[in-house]
């Protein structure tokens, strides 16, 4: 009766982890941590604010890129709490639900971006295949319901996740491997079957990244293949010029998505500091270098965060 009891007792707290070996320098490593959340955050809001502004972008390339910034600004805020709190003040204990909280809103967010590069994907098809009628096709009501599909898709395939995890038995150890929650980590210190878990878990990733992985490489095969017959060298190069933000999206998006994934499956024999960097890298390096490449190359964007420098510049100054 005894074992039946203890079978079933929970955790109230998990233990989140830094970066092993580096515990005593955590607090150097808070300036640069922190410095790149300010980058996301307000690289993303320069987006959003300058697309909502400036009449002249309210086409649906650039809707889409708010979405995106939207999903980036949603995966800063997630994991921001837990990070800062371990190497700012070296808290490292998290609540049992509000680690699931985190984890549901890391993997929706996640969801939400990878169908986002999707939709832009479609959009640069239309762009390049046919111009003409890119208005008539992409209009305000398929945009906004291909951003409901998106979010709707993914709220409801990561809702079981969190409740999946409810129900086993936690109780040995309880150190995590990352400085946020994540659905493999929490999952492997359960003390029973986790079966139902792992395929729930498989089917999700391939109804999201899996089928949009495809379906952005099956665009692109398109896009090439219509790229192709254009005549002129010039108006070539002018459409693929079109597209290269988007295939560093996607390349910052993915890269360390595969990576991390790997690692859970077949790096087990690695480092503990591979599995903690590649996962800091998937979560923090969208949001950091989304708005970078966008600014780069889009001379609206870039103009408006001129101006913001200006203004503050000036207001010190004055």
């Amino acid at each position: 009766m005894a074992d039946h009891n203890h079978s079933h007792f929970q955790h109230l707290y998990l233990v989140l982890a830094g970066i092993p070996g580096l515990e005593q320098k955590h607090h150097w490593m808070a300036f640069p941590l922190g410095a790149l959340y300010v980058i996301a955050l307000f690289g993303n809001g320069v987006i959003i604010s300058t697309i909502k502004s400036d009449l002249s972008l309210h086409l649906p390339m650039y809707y889409f890129l708010c979405m995106l910034a939207l999903a980036d600004m949603g995966l800063a805020l997630c994991t921001m709490p837990s990070m800062l709190g371990i190497f700012w003040f070296n808290y490292k204990s998290i609540d049992f639900d509000a680690c699931l909280i985190q984890m549901y809103f890391i993997h929706t967010f996640s969801a939400i971006e990878s169908g986002v590069l999707v939709a832009m994907a479609f959009d640069r098809i239309v762009a390049i295949w046919k111009p003409l009628r890119y208005s008539a096709i992409l209009t305000n009501g398929v945009v906004c319901r291909t951003g409901a599909v998106i979010l709707t898709r993914a709220v409801c395939v990561v809702f079981p996740v969190p409740f999946l995890i409810k129900r086993l038995p936690f109780y040995g150890s309880t150190l995590l491997s990352h400085s946020f929650c994540l659905h493999q980590d929490v999952m492997r210190l359960a003390c029973a079957s986790t079966h139902v878990n792992s395929l729930y878990g498989l089917i999700a990733v391939i109804f999201t990244k899996g089928l949009d992985s495809l379906s952005i490489l099956l665009s692109y095969v398109f896009i090439l293949r219509t790229v192709m017959a254009i005549a002129s060298g010039e108006g070539r190069l002018k459409a693929l010029n079109t597209c290269v933000s988007h295939t560093c999206a996607v390349l910052i998006f993915y890269v360390p998505l595969i990576g991390v994934s790997v690692i859970h499956r077949f790096g087990r024999h690695l480092s503990p500091l591979t599995h903690v960097l590649m996962a800091n890298a998937y979560l923090l390096v969208p949001p950091v270098l989304n708005p970078i490449v966008y600014t780069v190359k889009t001379k609206e964007i870039r103009r408006k965060i001129i101006q913001i420098f200006v203004q503050t510049k000036i207001t010190a100054g004055g």
